[in-house]
């Protein structure tokens, strides 16, 4: 089973820390990852190569609908959540349900923050945080041609 990789926020920060005490880099990222596609699968597979621990904040239902609209998502929370935790790559996966990762990154204190390359460091939520903590904030490459848009777009017209 792979749900032992999903937390409650507190307990993910108690396990962060453990982590940290042996010397572990911890590497964070955030997304909705409504529908995982390659794309998912190569940015979360480069965000581990960072360091030595990744976790992954996931929007809640209710965060995503409003990011995304009332169709979204396709997948409820705890589906993806379990997809995230059965990738060997993914350390850890929690779930918030506010409009914006922050208060999770203050929490967790990430050593590295990551997001994909359609973002300006100046733009990434947390960035500031992070980097005055002596962490870093890094941009990753995206496989082009893949994203759950597209992908819904694709099935809509077959249908």
């Amino acid at each position: 089973m792979t749900s032992h990789k999903i937390h409650l926020q507190e307990s993910l920060k108690n396990r962060v820390e453990r982590w940290r005490e042996k010397g572990e880099k911890v590497v964070f990222t955030n997304g909705c990852f409504d529908i995982l596609h390659l794309g998912h699968i190569d940015y979360l597979e480069k965000a581990k190569a960072l360091g030595n621990k990744l976790i992954v904040a996931l929007n809640s239902d209710r965060s995503v609908r409003k990011l995304k609209g009332d169709g979204r998502p396709i997948n409820k929370e705890h589906s993806r959540a379990r997809m995230l935790a059965a990738l060997a790559f993914v350390d850890g996966v929690v779930i918030f349900d506010e409009q914006t990762p922050l208060e999770i990154i203050m929490l967790l204190k990430p050593d590295i923050l990551v997001k994909g390359s359609d973002y300006e460091i100046k733009n990434i939520v947390g960035a500031d945080f992070v980097l005055s903590n002596g962490g870093q904030v890094k941009t990753i490459d995206l496989v082009q041609g893949y994203s759950t848009t597209k992908i819904i777009e694709k099935i809509a017209v077959k249908l």
